[in-house]
Order: C-alpha cells, then sequence, then structure tokens
C-alpha cells in the first residue's frame, strides 16, 4: 500500500533536514565566527547540486533504499552493502544527536537535566523508544506524525526568522573569523559542520515502495524540501548570531531560545525552545522510519542478514528499527558522562562523515547507471553536477576532524565480516537445497 503522497514526502524531507542543526549547531558555528554564513552558502548550493543528482536518481531507478538501492545497482552486492551498512551507521548515529539536541533544549525548561546523567540519558533513550515504537505501528502513521510535526515548528522559525531581523546587533556578526587560523581553515571547518545540517536531502528517496507515483513525487519532493530549510537555516542563523554576541554564543544549550528572548522576551524563547523540542522529535521520527528502511531493502535483496527483512503484522521493518534502537543506547552508553553540547558535537562529526562517503560513492553511481543504460542524452550536462557535487563533499570531508575519518573508516570495515558471513550463510542454504 502506498500511503506517502506529495506533502507527507515533502514534510519528511524537511522535518529530517529542519531538525535538531537549526537549533543548536549556531552555539558550534559560534567558534568560527560569522564567517560560517558564508559556508551555509557554500553548503546550500552543495547539497542543491546532491539533491538533483538523487532527484534524477530517483526517477531513473524509483527502487526502496534510496542510496544502496542505487549503488548496489551500479557497482553490485559488495559495495550496495558497504553503503546500506555506512548509511545505516549514519542514520542511527545521527539519531543519537538529534536526540540530545531535543534534551538539550529540554534544559530551557528544566535546567537540572544537565545536571544529572542519568536523567538526560533515561529521557534520551525514552524518546528513541516511544519513536521506534510509533514507526513500528506503520509507515503512514509516522508520514501524518511527520506532517503535524513539520507544520508546528515551521510557523514559529519563520516568524522569529523574520522578527528577529529588526533586534540584529551588527556589532556582533562583524567578529567575523573568531579563530587563531586563517579564514580558509574556518570557513572549511564551518562548511563541515553546517553540511551535518543539511543531510537528509536523499529522505524522500528511501521510502520508494511507499511512496504514491514516485516518479513525480520523489523528485519534487526532495528539490522542494531542499530549498524551504536552506532558507530557514540561513536566515535563522544570521538572526542568532546577530543578536547573541560570539563569546556567549558558543557556550549556549538552547541558542535559538535565548536569542528570541533577548529579542520578544522570556515568552518568546519559551515558545523557540518549544519549536525546537517539536522539531527535534519531527525529525527523530523521520529519521527513525528511515534507520528501519534501508537495513529491511538491503536484507531484501540478500545483502544483509535475513534476520532484518522480518515485517510487523503492521508490515514494518520491526527487527531492523528495533536493532538500530539499540545501537543508538549503546551510543549514548558510550557518551554517558559528556555535557549534552559535546556529546551532541562529538556525534555528529561521526555522523556527517559517514553521510558525506555515501553521498560521494552515490554520484558517482549516477554517472555509472547512465553509461550502462546507455543514456548519453545530455550525458556532459549532467555529470558536471556530479562532478562539482563531488567536489564540495571533497571539500567538506577535508574540513572534518580527520580522528572521526579515521573512525568512520574503522565502523565501515567492521560490516566485511558481516557481509562475507552473510554470503557463506546463502551460499551454504542454497548448497543445501541442492542435494535435497
Amino acid at each position: 500500500m502506498r500511503s506517502l503522497g506529495l506533502v507527507k514526502l515533502t514534510a519528511l524531507v524537511i522535518g529530517n533536514m529542519v531538525g535538531s542543526g537549526i537549533f543548536l549547531l549556531s552555539s558550534s558555528l559560534a567558534q568560527y565566527g560569522s564567517i560560517s554564513i558564508i559556508a551555509w552558502i557554500f553548503t546550500s548550493i552543495g547539497s542543491i547540486l546532491i539533491a538533483i543528482v538523487f532527484a534524477r536518481l530517483s526517477a531513473l531507478l524509483p527502487k526502496a533504499g534510496g542510496p544502496y538501492a542505487y549503488c548496489h545497482e551500479a557497482f553490485g552486492g559488495f559495495v550496495g552493502f558497504l553503503i546500506a551498512y555506512m548509511y545505516w551507521i549514519y542514520s542511527w548515529v545521527g539519531n543519537a544527536a538529534i536526540a540530545t539536541s531535543l534534551i538539550s533544549y529540554f534544559t530551557y525548561f528544566m535546567p537540572f537535566i544537565s545536571q544529572s546523567s542519568l536523567f538526560s540519558f533515561l529521557l534520551i533513550a525514552g524518546v528513541v523508544w516511544l519513536l521506534t515504537w510509533v514507526n513500528i505501528l506503520g509507515v503512514a502513521t509516522a508520514g501524518t506524525l511527520q506532517v503535524i510535526t513539520v507544520f508546528l515548528k515551521i510557523i514559529p522559525l519563520i516568524f522569529i526568522s523574520f522578527l528577529g531581523f529588526f533586534f540584529i546587533k551588527f556589532q556582533n556578526l562583524s567578529a567575523f573569523n573568531v579563530t587563531t587560523h586563517s579564514n580558509f581553515f574556518a570557513l572549511t571547518s564551518s562548511a563541515a559542520l553546517t553540511m551535518w545540517a543539511l543531510t537528509g536531502v536523499e529522505s524522500a528517496t528511501v521510502p520508494a515502495d511507499h511512496v504514491d507515483n514516485p516518479k513525480k513525487n520523489i523528485p519534487l519532493a526532495t528539490i522542494l524540501g531542499t530549498v524551504i530549510a536552506i532558507t530557514l537555516y540561513i536566515l535563522s542563523t544570521i538572526v542568532v548570531m546577530g543578536i547573541i554576541p560570539m563569546s556567549s554564543l558558543a557556550k549556549s544549550n538552547a541558542p535559538f531560545a535565548e536569542a528570541a528572548k533577548l529579542a520578544i522576551g522570556p515568552i518568546g524563547g519559551g515558545i523557540i525552545a518549544m519549536a525546537a523540542i517539536i522539531s527535534s522529535f519531527g525529525a527523530l521520527n523521520g529519521w527513525i522510519l528511515l534507520q528501519g528502511q534501508v537495513p529491511h531493502a538491503a536484507s531484501v535483496n540478500k545483502v544483509f542478514p535475513g534476520y532484518f527483512k522480518k515485517l510487523s503484522r503492521f508490515n514494518t521493518p520491526s527487527n531492523a528499527l528495533i536493532v538500530s534502537s539499540l545501537l543508538i543506547t549503546a551510543l549514548l552508553l558510550m557518551n554517558y558522562h559528556q555535557n549534552l553540547v559535546d556529546k551532541f558535537t562529538n556525534i555528529i562529526s561521526l555522523a556527517t562523515v559517514s553521510i558525506l562517503l555515501v553521498y560521494g560513492v552515490t554520484m558517482i553511481a549516477e554517472i555509472k547507471l547512465l553509461i550502462k543504460n546507455r543514456n548519453f542524452q545530455s550525458f556532459y550536462r549532467k555529470i558536471s553536477i556530479n562532478i562539482l557535487a563531488l567536489f564540495y563533499i571533497i571539500w567538506a570531508c577535508y574540513g572534518l576532524d580527520h580522528q572521526m575519518l579515521f573512525y568512520c573508516l574503522l565502523l565501515s570495515l567492521s560490516g566485511v565480516p558481516i557481509y562475507f558471513w552473510n554470503r557463506f550463510r546463502q551460499n551454504e542454504w542454497q548448497y543445501s537445497r541442492s542435494i535435497e
């Protein structure tokens, strides 16, 4: 049953992109200065290029699984497995960051949360498991929740983004580069962080089997959702950095709410803090949906173990959802004693490395598929977008912590034994069937 139309699909893209980043990332960017606004522009261009490629791929190959499906078709089982594995890692690692951001904004109302590692852990894990249960109930239920949360959060965001311009102090924005390094370093490093906020451009392509009229709705939802998210991000970053001094912003657990409080008083701060909670809740809901779809699609194609193929009575990948949420819980336990901002920053760095590598291989996959299908109409015009997107991806990777690149490599390699073990089990099963 196809239960995701254009509205729900666009809401999924916006909800996944406009999540925790719009509310918490400005604190991380403040360590570089207002040069990060320029980084947003570069990242926006890179994200639009990536979105165009995903939109074209969804029309060329409307299969569930998104990046995995495209790379599997282009390069075969092993590369397809690695992409699915890395995208799965990105989805559940990112969900840990989103859930952390959600609870971080609860501290605006209940400051004592940040003082108790146990209490904050229980709240974060509780929200993760609540939305896991919602997604097990069905894609339509999750999609409806996504539409509701997107509209609830966008209205106050638009309001404060435009109203906040009247309260900007331009001397705050004059802190262009507050690092001790070059402008290139500050720009590259902040661009790597902004990429985290704009990941999710591929969201509409993943649950393709559940989409109504996928060849039309997936490309349209991808481009429309990306443009709306970019507009909100750039406007809100300028407002927050213009209202709060960089030194104070870098230490803030709830920067957007504090900016609203300075601009329109405590009521405004409370409204924005609540919008941040709703936003993160909606983004977490959307990404938990995807964290189940990717391993399930890979399992159906016999790339992931068959355990992930199992569906609940609601026709949802319950095993994939549950295992992913168990891994989120384990990751949260590993970062148990870190404060909320440090926890968020470390987790998003790892998630961003994973998704950039996935995006890079997907950009190459479309070129391979065009050649494979002998689709040479406007070939050079099409691949020029892929090449520009690859240049952006390489630049963003350069700006990330190289230690995180190493950790990401180790995580991706951890999937290789799983792949060969799964192949061994499949060959063993086929052999036993042949001699019966």
